[in-house]
């Protein structure tokens, strides 16, 4: 840590006073050296202060939600056990994985065997104490043939899981050296059980806050945890996550004052929030992505050349400049982002080709085929617009698609992952393997193309299964590769766009310098991490 990182932590925690710290700073010949935002005013900013009610404005959420963890699909319910719950593992506001209800992870050499040490004297929001056993029961929650959890598909790999003391042991199938990784998705936390049975119900878990009230579609509401096992964090007395997914709606709800903070702004007018004096807006980098997935399993994206032809007459370009209004990246038909150390750079970007397009459909005996499109602003802001953009370029290849404007309320549950062909977004995965078995592989409930069968599938679910256990990184690399490429070229996922999350907040709330990207808000966690100033 450098001098003047310990200074501003020292005076973060209150070890030190502002006088202190110009005073230091000065002494070390660091006070010229600071950059304009980073003054002795701005530090002090920087120090936790407890209280208030802080409310957040969400884009997502439906009548048709439920606190049960499996069914979790959309970042208000996926909020939700971010904030009155805890799990294994955790990605920091660094991106770095580190444990959270488990101490530490410690694997054998070949990964196919885990342990995790589970952190004692925690409580449950009824005052019943964590044990090892309530983490195996959360966990075999989420397994077995009659689950229709969405993690299911990622914890197949598990031969067996006990509780040993105060240890949780897992034994997989095959070594898999991010199995860490999979302890932290919101799907899985650690609840207690009643009865013998997981009490998803309650909404009690172990988390800065206690859930008081949940109106599914509309509210939850919370107050502080005041036995809270981590120190510094959980600084508000109470909170409230409101659904509020018109865009205009909620941009108008942060600017007026009606709530603290919001995601999902629209690209298109962060210029013009810039522009409230009250208002500062936060941007992140991660691994969302925006995509149109075709099940494969329906017609007419059974066929390979429809599928082609599609991927093709889609302009990547004018949708990364009028949907995310710069905000983004383009996308290359797989989910792996340019972040990733694992994206496949040397897999040439498909670009917008109606000739070819035109090519494909004629030979899958589609040209001026009339297709339906889904879409709907619960998938992302400008969805919709996005689908009429792709109805433009595509009559260009020779094909009318119909763009069917869909209810925001209940979309996660009656057109995604049913219909044929709509508008989604992926939050993205902090490794390859995980977003693969979220989003792709064979066992997955939440395999949104129904890509399941045909050579290309069936080399692509060998090669994410062999991935996992090769410990040797450039083999693993070479595999991950060819794995973005099969999806690339046979898939049913369109991918056109990478973009940024978003928000908008009062200038009356703080955070730690880094802020995390693997979800929005705070990796899900700006309840748990920020503060008001005053």
């Amino acid at each position: 840590m450098s001098d003047l990182n310990s200074l501003e932590f020292l005076l973060r925690t209150g070890a030190i006073s502002r006088r202190q710290f110009i005073s230091r700073a000065t002494a070390l010949g660091l006070a010229s050296a600071l950059p304009l935002s980073m003054t002795a005013g701005s530090a002090q900013a920087m120090t936790p202060k407890k209280g208030g009610h802080f409310r957040i404005g969400l884009g997502h959420g439906s009548t048709t939600d439920s606190l049960n963890p499996a069914t979790h699909e959309n970042g208000f319910s996926s909020m939700l056990p971010f904030t009155y719950g805890n799990y294994l593992a955790e990605v920091d506001n660094k991106g770095q994985l580190i444990p959270e209800l488990a101490t530490s992870f410690d694997a054998t050499a070949d990964a196919k065997k885990w342990t995790f040490p589970i952190r004692q004297g925690v409580e449950f929001h009824n005052g019943q104490t964590l044990t090892a056993q309530d983490v195996v029961n959360s966990i075999t929650f989420h397994m077995g043939e009659d689950s229709k959890s969405a993690a299911k598909g990622l914890l197949t790999s598990i031969e067996s899981i006990k509780a040993d003391g105060n240890n949780v042991v897992v034994e997989l199938k095959q070594g898999n050296a991010d199995f860490p990784y999979i302890m932290s998705d919101y799907h899985l936390p650690i609840l207690p059980s009643k009865d013998g049975k997981l009490d998803w119900a309650s909404g009690i878990g172990t988390g800065p806050f206690k859930l008081k009230n949940f109106e599914p579609g509309v509210r939850a509401e919370f107050e502080k945890n005041p036995n809270y096992w981590k120190e510094g964090r959980g600084h508000f007395d109470s909170m409230t996550m409101l659904s509020l997914i018109d865009v205009t709606a909620r941009q108008n709800a942060v600017m007026n004052g009606e709530v603290d903070f919001i995601d999902r702004v629209d690209p298109k007018t962060v210029h013009l929030i810039k522009r409230v004096p009250v208002i500062d807006i936060l941007e992140t980098t991660g691994t969302l992505h925006y995509t149109f997935p075709m099940r494969v399993d329906q017609k007419p994206f059974d066929n390979y050349d429809m599928r082609m032809g599609l991927k093709l007459s889609i302009d990547r370009e004018e949708l990364v400049k009028k949907i995310l209004s710069g905000h983004g990246a383009l996308g290359n038909d797989h989910p792996i982002s340019i972040s990733d150390r694992y994206h496949a750079s040397e897999l040439a970007q498909r670009a917008y080709d109606p000739d070819k397009a035109a090519h494909h459909f004629k030979k899958a005996g589609m040209a001026g085929a009339n297709i339906e499109l889904s879409a709907s602003e619960a998938a992302f802001s400008g969805a919709v617009d996005a689908a009429l953009l792709i109805k433009a370029t595509a009559a260009k290849a020779g094909v009318n698609i119909d763009v069917k404007k869909e209810p925001k309320d209940g979309y996660w549950s009656n057109v995604w992952n049913k219909k044929g062909w709509c508008a989604c977004y992926w939050g993205g995965r902090p490794t390859p393997d995980w977003m693969f078995q979220a989003a792709y592989t064979d066992d997955t409930e939440w395999n949104d193309t129904a890509w399941k069968t045909g050579d290309a599938a069936t080399k692509f679910n060998k090669l994410v299964r062999e991935a996992r256990a090769e410990l040797d990184d450039t083999k693993r690399r070479e595999m991950y590769v060819e794995c973005q490429t099969l999806v690339h070229n046979d898939g049913g996922a369109i991918v056109p766009m990478f973009a940024n999350y978003i928000h908008a907040h009062s200038k009356k709330l703080a955070h730690e310098p880094d802020v995390a990207g693997n979800w929005g808000s705070d990796g899900g966690k700006v309840g748990e991490r920020w503060w008001f100033t005053s």
